[in-house]
């Protein structure tokens, strides 16, 4: 089959696209057809080291795909023939990636997708709804009536973030650029700052009266030195970015207030998380909630070039479609 793969670490240009072996399910695993892929930055972060996980060459990149059931071993119960699927943890941990024409998921990291869903909607929004639904509820334990803090709202992460809190009937605060304050407000932030704004802390204050219960930063600035003081009794901080920041850690504040620093990254989560993030991701891809805010549909054989897209920050809100 035709894959993008790697025989080694490095830039973009390490990735390779051609013929690779085909994928061999084992009793409990699922072969798919697959629709599309796309490419999230913690793929950019396994194909150059950043990120360190078993990967055995030539290794298959990228993490999420939609398609379709070629077949299903004896152990993978609930999956047949032609069952439309989705999977958002590939491409790490030893496991081959999606950027494929055809993949072997276990069955306990396989998802149905509702019939109503797009593939290339779908496919773009599983790993930032599944990054934020851990965030909000493993780790940041929110609860309803709350007030959250998204930084960095306008982003795919952060847009997420504001639907998924919103919906869970938090009160979200959303920083991001001006430009993007009607698109943040329509997600159902109840306020938008802009992150610009040289007088943030007031403003958050301002917006906050009794703390911010929970705060989540996406652009991973993670200026602790400021948000912890303006977090509630018990307020936490979710760290779900910024692989090179030292932020400051006013430890003072933290410990005489209860509050806590929480650090995750996606590629940790039990299968059990992932498969509970599921289920909402699944409704609320159903009920239109979860949409990327553009799309830029691409060959697969165009993967290395989606890759330097990310680092170079070029794609503005839009998601990568892989087609095979």
């Amino acid at each position: 089959m035709r894959a993008a793969y790697l025989e080694q670490l490095g830039p973009p240009d390490v990735i390779r696209f051609g013929e690779v072996a085909d994928p061999v399910p084992g009793p409990a695993d699922v072969l798919v057809d697959v629709l599309a892929s796309t490419v999230n930055p913690v793929d950019t972060f396994v194909r150059s080291g950043v990120f360190r996980t078993p990967l055995p060459m030539p290794f298959v990149v990228g993490r999420d795909l939609v398609g379709t059931v070629a077949a299903a071993g004896p152990g993978a119960t609930g999956f047949a023939p032609g069952d439309l699927v989705w999977c958002n943890s590939l491409g790490h941990a030893g496991r081959q990636g999606a950027a494929a024409q055809r993949a072997v998921v276990a069955a306990d990291r396989l998802y149905r997708l509702p019939a109503e869903v797009a593939p290339e909607v779908a496919v773009t929004m599983v790993h930032p709804a599944a990054t934020a639904f851990l965030g909000l509820f493993t780790h940041g334990r929110l609860r309803a009536g709350e007030t959250v803090v998204v930084a960095g709202a306008g982003g795919n992460v952060g847009s997420a973030l504001v639907v998924l809190a919103a919906e869970a009937g938090a009160r979200v605060v959303a920083t991001a650029s001006a430009a993007d304050a009607g698109y943040c407000a329509g997600l159902g932030a109840a306020e938008v700052l802009d992150y610009r704004a040289p007088d943030l802390a007031g403003r958050l204050a301002r917006a906050c009266p009794d703390g911010i219960g929970l705060y989540l930063d996406t652009s991973g600035r993670n200026d602790l030195e400021t948000v912890v003081e303006l977090l509630a009794f018990r307020g936490r901080v979710v760290l779900l970015a910024g692989a090179a920041s030292r932020p400051v850690l006013p430890a003072a504040a933290l410990y005489m207030h209860d509050r806590t620093v929480t650090g995750f990254v996606i590629s940790h989560a039990s299968t059990a998380e992932l498969a509970e993030a599921a289920v909402t991701i699944n409704r609320l891809l159903a009920a239109g909630r979860l949409r990327p805010r553009a799309t830029l549909e691409l060959p697969l054989a165009q993967t290395a070039e989606a890759h330097r897209m990310i680092e170079r920050g070029e794609l503005h809100g839009r998601r990568a479609v892989l087609r095979p």
